[in-house]
């Protein structure tokens, strides 16, 4: 695709479409990650946890011909996701303030993000190298424009956190709800969830609500029985 052609600029437009309705879910990830670092340190989490999940999606978008031909890749990435927004939840109940917190705080930080990006960036660079069509060039202007969508939503996401910890739950469940898509999404079980029948869909939405609800109410288990502990 030849730079700066009618087709380009209106790929180019798809990418970032496709950057500004996904970018949501990314700026969740790296809020709640961040949430209960030292201000400096949530600052700087934003920053290198964009930097880094960008580094692998930059990765993954370059072998993404490879990913497509895994079988299962799916169906891994949406249960790692589900066990990274229980933690994100359960976590929530342990206390700050810890002498550690400094340094493993913000390396766990990291650590979760890029993790979570990385599994939820499958969606996310399968659209892109789509709409990109072939073309490198798109598919690097398209990373670099979610840079600051990603950093601006985090922002934005944090401060909500922080004034309102509810918000924990709603991102998890967010999270949760993107993993149960990822699952049904997987092209070896489409014989169960897209059969076409009546039953088949029943089974999809049933199991991103199961998703959703069982990642709230173990999260939330876990999270009010660490301050249960913490509290005696």
């Amino acid at each position: 695709m030849e730079m700066f052609t009618a087709p380009w600029w209106s790929a180019l437009l798809a990418i970032i479409i496709i950057d500004l309705v996904l970018a949501g879910d990314n700026a969740i990830v790296i809020a709640l990650a961040a949430r209960k670092l030292p201000p400096a340190l949530q600052k700087k989490a934003i920053i290198w946890g964009t930097v880094g999940a960008i580094v692998v999606r930059s990765a993954m978008t370059l072998i993404v011909v490879w990913l497509l031909k895994i079988p299962g890749l799916m169906l891994v990435g949406g249960l790692g996701l589900i066990w990274i927004a229980y933690k994100l939840l359960a976590d929530s109940g342990e206390e700050e303030g810890h002498d550690d917190m400094k340094v493993n705080g913000f390396w766990g930080a990291m650590k979760t993000i890029i993790i979570a990006d990385a599994l939820m960036g499958i969606d996310n660079v399968l659209g892109v190298a789509g709409a990109a069509q072939g073309a490198f060039d798109l598919v690097i202007l398209g990373l670099l424009i979610s840079i600051p969508i990603v950093v601006l939503g985090s922002t934005v996401v944090l401060k909500i956190v922080e004034r309102f910890p509810i918000v924990i739950s709603l991102g998890a469940a967010v999270l949760a709800f993107t993993a149960g898509k990822m699952i049904v999404n997987e092209k070896l079980l489409s014989d169960i969830f897209k059969a076409g029948t009546s039953t088949s869909s029943m089974l999809y939405w049933g199991l991103i609500v199961i998703a959703v609800i069982g990642v709230l109410l173990v999260g939330n288990m876990k999270a009010k029985k660490a301050k249960a502990s913490q509290a005696h």
